[in-house]
C-alpha cells in the first residue's frame, strides 16, 4: 500500500470511526485496511487511533493528523484537476456546510441550479445550527452568518442580515406598538432557538441595552416562531432573511429598528485560495452573484 492510499485509507477509518465502515467506504477489505493503519502508524512511530471493541477514536496525534492528511489530498485533487482541465469542465463531489433556515431558503435552489450547470458534480450538504470545523469535518464551502474569527480560511462577502423584532399587523392593532425595548415587557414575546433563546435580548449598535425577558413561549424551531408571530399570536425575534417575503406582503412588520444592533455579515468561506479544487472556485463565482442579487440579503 503507497503512502497516498495509506492517507486514503487513514481518512476512512477516522470518518466511520471503523475499520469495517472504513473499508466499505474505499472498497477495500478490512484486513487490508487494518493492515494499512498498523504499517502507517509503525513508519509514524505513533498511535492515530485508540482501539475498543466497538469503534475506533482518534487520538490527539491522529486529529492533527487527520487534518494534514485532508489537506494534502486537497491539494492533489485539485492538481489532478488542473492538469486533467476540470478548470473549464468542475468535477467530483462538493461538500458544504450552512444553517438549517438559509440552507433551505437560499442554498438550496442555487446549488440545484449549480448543479444542472455542471453535470459532473454531485454534492452533499449538511445543514446545522453551529459552527462547524470546516478542515476537520471535510468540508470545502461554508456559508457563515456573523463575524469571523481569524483563521486561514478564505471568505468571500454576499451580504449581511439584520437582527429584528416582528410581529402581524393584526397584533399591533390589538396590543400597541413597542416605542422602546423596554416596552417589550408588556408584551407576548415568542423566543425561537437558536436566534433568541436568552432571556436577555441586547440592542443598539453596541449591544450595551439589554433586556431581561419573560417569553409566553418558547419553541426550538423559527420556522414554528415565525408562524406563530403571522398569526398574530405574539411579536418573535429573528433574522431578517428567515421572513423577507412577509415583511414584503405584509405578513410581519418590524419594530424598534433604531435599537437594532449592527447587522450580520454573510460569507463563503473555504480553506484554499489559487489552488482551491475547480469545483470550490466555480461554486463560490456561481453563488456569490446570486447571493448578492438577493434584496433582503443586502
Amino acid at each position: 500500500m503507497d503512502r497516498l492510499q495509506s492517507l486514503e485509507v487513514f481518512i476512512a477509518v477516522a470518518e466511520a470511526e471503523s475499520f469495517v465502515g472504513g473499508a466499505r467506504r474505499i472498497g477495500l477489505s478490512a484486513p487490508s485496511v487494518t493492515r494499512g493503519v498498523n504499517a502507517l502508524e509503525e513508519r509514524l512511530g505513533a498511535r492515530l487511533f485508540t482501539r475498543t471493541t466497538r469503534r475506533v477514536r482518534l487520538t490527539d496525534v491522529g486529529r492533527a493528523y487527520l487534518e494534514d492528511a485532508r489537506h494534502v489530498l486537497a491539494q492533489l485533487q485539485a492538481a489532478d484537476d488542473t492538469a486533467a482541465g476540470a478548470a473549464t469542465n468542475p468535477v467530483g463531489e462538493l461538500r458544504l456546510t450552512c444553517s438549517n433556515e438559509f440552507g433551505r431558503i437560499y442554498v438550496t435552489p442555487i446549488l440545484t441550479e449549480f448543479l444542472n450547470t455542471y453535470p459532473d458534480v454531485s454534492a452533499d450538504v449538511v445543514m446545522v445550527d453551529r459552527v462547524v470545523n470546516m478542515v476537520e469535518e471535510g468540508f470545502d464551502v461554508a456559508v457563515r452568518i456573523g463575524p469571523l474569527p481569524s483563521s486561514g480560511l478564505i471568505a468571500v462577502r454576499v451580504g449581511s442580515v439584520r437582527r429584528i423584532i416582528c410581529g402581524a399587523p393584526d397584533y399591533f392593532a390589538r396590543h400597541g406598538t413597542p416605542r422602546t425595548p423596554a416596552d417589550l415587557a408588556h408584551h407576548q414575546v415568542v423566543a425561537a432557538a437558536p436566534v433568541s433563546p436568552a432571556t436577555e435580548w441586547r440592542f443598539g449598535a453596541d449591544l450595551a441595552t439589554v433586556i431581561r425577558l419573560k417569553p409566553r413561549l418558547r419553541l426550538s424551531s423559527v420556522a414554528a416562531s415565525i408562524a406563530v408571530a403571522r398569526q398574530g399570536w405574539g411579536l418573535t425575534r429573528v433574522l431578517s432573511y428567515q421572513v423577507g417575503p412577509d415583511l414584503l406582503d405584509g405578513s410581519l412588520q418590524t419594530v424598534l429598528e433604531p435599537f437594532e444592533p449592527e447587522p450580520l455579515p454573510i460569507h463563503l468561506v473555504h480553506a484554499e485560495a489559487r489552488r482551491a479544487p475547480e469545483k470550490v472556485r466555480s461554486f463560490i463565482d456561481f453563488a456569490k452573484d446570486r447571493l448578492r442579487a438577493i434584496p433582503v440579503l443586502n
